[in-house]
């Protein structure tokens, strides 16, 4: 027997966050600024050691940091689905965008995804079934670290008439709808326009059926975007022109917005800059519900940490949150699994974690005979904050720390080496079954994993497969729980960047509030728009 699931009531358990932020933000649609206008141009300044970087082009298919560049990828291709905030500001949803609904069957093993009909790609060609489907072929195979990990049977992609896309799962797969946009299978290439074209030419002149067209692509520094005019939403998008810019951290980024030179900036992690920001009154600063605590990944496949008292020895000399209260007066809240408060199943205590132990920590240091420790992260303010923090605790517990910065790409090559020993990073999403989620961090099969572990892997798929809110916050306790058995790896404070905006610029997830879907928020670029003078 056919069963329809829907989303909100099987899937989601409720998300409250906070809703005040500076500049009268409203906590989802639009501020109260009067209706919003059309036309005008808006520049939005992205940090060059994430959002920023796009070596590879911005194809769904190749590009390699597509979890980065969402805010490209979206405002190109839009999206089959979109998580947004609740109008009342109570918590957030996937909803349909380019599609227009999607049912479950067969125990959860099958889901039907309807488009809407009648959209085209700017190219005139039409957004079908098929063309979603050979996007979804393709984007499986990508070398992205957005691609979703689904479980697809031997015939999992087929489609059902012009409309209808057809997955089916070796088991039930109820967090599938949740995984769209946080990955590359959510941004639909226009197919005609990927064979006329080639694939090196397409990466830099992409065409997908989203807000907006390509003007030009500069890799890695500059992305200008027009109106598209066979856009299916009408009235949509208000902007004229879109242009994103690459930027080298957030002081540029902040002195460009004063000065004029672009009008919005995603992602500010200095805390410094962030209470400037906020008592200028040129700005609207938008502060994000956390959904992603961060992790010291330890690679237990390799030495040290191939040996379970290496890996309790960090745990005990890492206090979080001293670190949280002394760096950053408490404003990111500190975690100890994979959740943050902003996202789904968020349960802020452990039972059985490894707490913070200096003694024992040197205990067992010196039982090991000493332990040398490469840790890596990402450039950014808070990580560079929090890495200085932790070699000062472990250095006091007889940790030695040699500390490695990287940009996204060479990140991404670390960990595919294997070689890495700690790196300090995101870990979770909204849902913690999709985009940069536990998964990810922790699963056996992933590259970005230090783990291999299979009950671990087994309490993950299950919490993944299940429709029951419940069994699935018990389920990712459990694992929770597993990971601090094993010291398999320390969390840490929950963080989301901030977006700054000058005044008169509005829009959701830029000015308003909606979870991080991998790091930074999914803005809604169709709906983002501009007083106009």
């Amino acid at each position: 027997m056919r069963s329809r699931m829907r989303l909100l009531s099987f899937l989601l358990v409720p998300v409250l966050f906070a809703v005040g932020c500076s500049g009268g933000a409203s906590p989802a649609g639009p501020e109260a600024a009067g209706p919003p206008q059309r036309g005008g141009e808006l520049t939005v300044l992205e940090n060059a050691s994430f959002t920023g970087s796009w070596p590879t082009g911005l194809d769904p298919a190749t590009n390699t940091t597509g979890g980065a560049n969402i805010p490209m990828m979206s405002a190109i291709y839009g999206g089959l689905f979109l998580l947004r905030a609740n109008d009342d500001g109570s918590g957030a949803e996937v909803a349909p965008n380019q599609a227009e609904g999607y049912e479950f069957t067969d125990g959860g093993t099958t889901v039907r995804i309807t488009l809407r009909e009648g959209i085209q790609f700017s190219d005139g060609t039409p957004l079908d079934a098929e063309a979603v489907a050979f996007n979804f072929q393709r984007a499986l195979e990508s070398p992205c670290t957005c691609k979703p990990t689904w479980p697809l049977a031997d015939d999992g992609i087929s489609t059902e008439g012009d409309r209808v896309v057809v997955l089916r799962f070796t088991r039930p797969y109820a967090a599938v709808i949740h995984s769209f946009p946080a990955s590359n299978v959510n941004w639909i290439a226009s197919p005609t326009a990927l064979e006329n074209l080639g694939e090196e030419r397409f990466k830099i002149e992409p065409v997908g059926a989203g807000p907006f067209t390509v003007v030009s692509n500069t890799l890695n520094s500059e992305l200008v975007l027009q109106r598209n005019p066979q856009y299916f939403k009408e009235g949509l998008p208000y902007l004229d022109r879109l242009t994103f810019k690459s930027i080298g951290g957030d002081q540029p980024a902040y002195q460009a917005l004063l000065a004029g030179q672009a009008q919005a900036y995603e992602g500010l992690t200095t805390t410094p800059l962030l209470e400037q920001a906020q008592a200028d009154p040129r700005l609207t600063v938008t502060l994000q519900p956390p959904t992603s605590p961060y992790v010291v990944q330890l690679n237990t496949k390799a030495a040290p940490f191939d040996d379970e008292k290496a890996r309790e020895a960090i745990y005990h000399a890492t206090d979080f949150e001293a670190i949280a209260r002394g760096l950053f007066g408490g404003r990111y809240p500190v975690s100890q699994m994979f959740t943050g408060p902003g996202g789904l199943f968020h349960q802020e205590k452990i039972e059985g974690y490894p707490e913070y132990d200096p003694d024992r920590a040197r205990q067992l240091v010196t039982e090991l005979g000493g332990l040398d420790v490469t840790l890596g992260t990402l450039n950014s303010y808070v990580a560079e904050q929090v890495m200085t923090a932790l070699q000062t605790q472990w250095k006091q517990a007889g940790i030695n720390v040699d500390i490695e910065h990287y940009q996204l790409s060479t990140l991404v090559q670390e960990f595919n080496s294997g070689n890495w020993q700690a790196m300090l990073q995101t870990a979770g999403a909204w849902d913690p079954a999709s985009g940069v989620g536990v998964a990810f961090r922790f699963s056996s099969t992933s590259p970005f994993s230090g783990v291999d572990d299979p009950e671990l892997d087994q309490l993950l798929n299950d919490a993944a497969a299940t429709i029951d809110a419940g069994e699935r916050e018990q389920l990712y306790r459990q694992a929770g729980e597993l990971i601090g058995a094993n010291a398999y790896a320390p969390f840490g404070l929950a963080f989301a960047p901030a977006n700054l905006a000058v005044k008169g610029v509005h829009g959701p997830g830029l000015t308003t509030k909606i979870p991080p879907i991998v790091v930074n928020t999914g803005v809604i670029w169709d709906e983002v728009w501009r007083e106009q003078q």
